[in-house]
């Protein structure tokens, strides 16, 4: 049986700074916090990363690769309609809205809305990572707009970017009242709007 490989102390950092910041925030995250999510010391910190500011670049392509894993294999890439699929995109993220908040909230979305103004760098590996996602439903929306709304005087970029200001709407509201249900509620809302902007109308479950 071959053995487990063993977790970096860079990887454990990494690893914590995804929980760590999306309970406390980026500006109330400190060092130490991390280091003692992560189960190491500060030298190892300052090993690895030459400061939190590094830290939250690092953190936010960690999080960008982790994420993107788990859409690529969601289930919601099998059906051959590329509504169903969209529409399958947004039922799954509506999945993922579970648990305490910190669980399901975005830590890219969290690090952005601090850090856009006193950290460029931040908000940059933001950018690219909600940005990057969004692109990665065009050609769903572009294929579905051709099918079901040809005539639509919007373009499937904005379509895609769209849904990411709502879910990263809900996140907010959910962090407002102290409750998932309201975040849910904005998912069900999106879902609306997209059946009604490509005159779709949903199907009856059975």
């Amino acid at each position: 049986m071959q053995a487990k490989a063993k977790t970096s102390a860079k990887e454990k950092i990494l690893n914590a700074s995804l929980q760590v910041i999306r309970s406390k925030g980026y500006s109330a995250t400190t060092v130490d916090d991390l280091c003692g999510a992560a189960g190491v010391t500060k030298g190892a910190f300052f090993h690895h990363f030459e400061s939190k500011e590094a830290l939250g670049v690092a953190a936010a392509e960690h999080w960008s690769a982790i994420t993107s894993e788990l859409f690529a294999h969601a289930e919601y890439h099998q059906p051959s309609d590329p509504l169903a699929r969209f529409l399958g995109y947004i039922n799954f993220r509506r999945e993922l809205i579970q648990g305490e908040i910190p669980e399901f909230s975005c830590l890219v979305g969290t690090m952005v809305q601090e850090a856009y103004d006193s950290n460029p760098a931040i908000r940059q590996a933001c950018q690219e990572s909600i940005f990057g996602h969004a692109s990665t439903l065009v050609n769903d929306i572009a294929e579905a707009k051709k099918l079901y709304a040809p005539k639509a005087n919007w373009e499937p970029e904005s379509l895609a970017l769209h849904t990411q200001a709502v879910l990263q709407g809900a996140f907010i509201l959910a962090k407002a009242k102290g409750n998932m249900n309201v975040a849910v509620d904005s998912v069900d809302h999106l879902s609306r709007y997209v059946n009604f902007l490509f005159h779709h109308e949903p199907k009856e479950k059975k």
